[in-house]
Order: structure tokens, then C-alpha cells, then sequence
């Protein structure tokens, strides 16, 4: 039976991920930061889907229980077979910050430790002569909305570097670019969740659904429902200048005392690890 690891698989994007897995027969690895709820899901998923469910309590902030990750990933005698990154955070302090504790704790999360496991899965599975990776990014990746669209669109850049180095030898890299979905992170803050008009915001359940159906063919970026997509094409196809433009109006709403009511401030995020 195929084994899928899952980064910040308790909640969110990476708890619909879990479940949609374990729906296909995989048994899971589950990681996150709260031993409580990783047993909790690991029961559930054990007792609804009957697929064997491990847990692996890490901050991935933490380069120690980064290296413990990617240790499961290179164990030989317990294979696996998708990886899937998902642990990450909201980053809202601004560059010019002094203070860079949100940025350090960002970039370990969504950028070293997505280098990290990325490449133990990326080697192991080259040697098997087969596997996927599958990386959450953002389609705020492609703008220019400070420090987590920033992290974001290196997930996105490395995604398709990975593909490429991995061409030919079995192993997909898919990079998903999700919009507003209905997490925990986001419907925290009720201004915030009213800001945004219904029909803009996705389920995570649609997310994953998205994403690994488009893993399936082979795809390398993935981005969810036909709205997002537009989204993206434009966002692809415009003078950068333009995007610059629009980046600038989004984050100097951002900064104001409301800023939590503008919806192009919270494009998306995934869930902590």
C-alpha cells in the first residue's frame, strides 16, 4: 500500500489532503506541532478510512525536527511514496521590519524546510524510480504583497526547478496555487472573513481535490477553479509594472487600521506545522 507524508496534516488544506488520501487507500504520515490533535486525527482516520496512520510531532521551524522529518523520508524499510508539503503561517510583518522573527520563523517553515524534505523525497524517490511531490504554494506568489508572497513564490520557482531536475526519472513535482479557503487562519478573524464577497472563498476539500487530480496528469502547476485561474493568467500576462501597481494598492490597504477587511491581503495560507 502507498504511503503519503503530510506537512501540517491536521487541520486545513493538509487535514482535506489527509482524508482525500486515505479515501484512495494511503496510508499516512502525519506531521505537526501539537501531539493532541495529531492523535485525534490519526484516530479518525484509522477508524473511518482503516488505513494506518503515523504521527510525527515536529516544528518545522526548528532545523533539529526538520532533520527528524526528512530521516522518515529516507528510511529505506518505510517508503514514501507522496510527499506533501503543506506546514506554513501568515507572515504580515513588513520587510523593513527590525523585528525579523516572523520572516526567520517564515522562510524556516515555508522555504528551508520545503528545500529540505522536497530534496530527501526528491533523492529517495529518484533511486525507486518513482514518486510525487506535491508543495502548497499561493497564487499570492504571483504578486508582490511583501514577505509571505515573497516565501510563496519560491515554493512556486522551486517547485518547477525540482520538476525539471527530476525530469525522466518517475518522480512529479506539482506546486498548487490556492486562493482564499475556508481555514481555520483565515475565518479567525471575523472582519477579515466578512471582507470577502462568498462566492471567492473554496473549501480546502476543493483545493486538494484540485491538486491531486492534477498531480495525476502530470501537472506541474495546479491552480484551483476556473476563477483563480483567470486570476492567475492575468496575473501571469500583465506588465510587471501593472502587477507592481496592484501589489502596492493591496499593501498600502493592508497597512491601515482596517487592514484586515481587505480581502486581496489574505489571498491564502496553509496551515501551521
Amino acid at each position: 500500500m502507498a504511503t503519503a507524508l503530510i506537512t501540517g496534516g491536521t487541520s486545513g488544506i493538509g487535514a482535506a489532503f489527509a482524508e482525500q488520501l486515505a479515501a484512495r487507500g494511503y496510508d499516512l504520515v502525519l506531521v505537526a506541532r501539537d501531539p493532541g490533535r495529531l492523535a485525534s486525527a490519526a484516530a479518525a482516520l484509522s477508524s473511518t478510512r482503516g488505513v494506518a496512520v503515523e504521527t510525527i510531532s515536529a516544528d518545522l521551524a526548528e532545523r533539529a525536527d526538520a532533520e527528524r522529518v526528512v530521516a522518515r523520508i529516507e528510511d529505506p524499510e518505510r517508503p514514501i511514496d507522496l510527499l506533501v508539503n503543506n506546514a506554513g503561517s501568515g507572515v504580515r510583518a513588513e520587510l523593513t521590519s527590525s523585528d525579523t522573527a516572523a520572516h526567520d520563523r517564515g522562510i524556516a517553515v515555508m522555504c528551508t524546510a520545503v528545500l529540505l524534505l522536497g530534496g530527501a523525497a526528491g533523492r529517495t524517490m529518484r533511486d525507486r524510480g518513482t514518486g510525487a511531490i506535491l508543495n502548497v504554494s499561493s497564487l499570492q506568489s504571483l504578486f508582490t504583497t511583501g514577505s509571505y508572497a515573497a516565501m510563496k513564490a519560491w515554493v512556486t520557482s522551486y517547485s518547477q526547478s525540482l520538476s525539471v531536475e527530476l525530469r525522466g526519472t518517475g518522480v512529479t513535482v506539482t506546486a498548487v496555487l490556492p486562493g482564499w479557503v475556508t481555514t481555520p487562519w483565515h475565518t479567525g478573524s471575523g472582519a477579515r472573513a466578512s471582507a470577502i464577497p462568498g462566492w471567492l472563498w473554496i473549501g480546502p476539500d476543493v483545493v486538494a481535490r484540485t491538486a491531486l487530480a492534477d498531480l495525476d496528469r502530470g501537472r506541474v502547476i495546479s491552480i484551483p477553479t476556473g476563477r483563480y485561474r483567470a486570476i492567475g493568467w492575468f496575473a501571469r500576462h500583465l506588465p510587471r509594472s501593472v502587477i507592481r501597481w496592484i501589489s502596492g494598492k493591496i499593501s498600502s490597504r493592508r497597512s491601515r487600521p482596517a487592514q484586515s477587511t481587505d480581502p486581496l491581503t489574505t489571498l491564502t495560507t496553509t496551515e501551521d506545522s
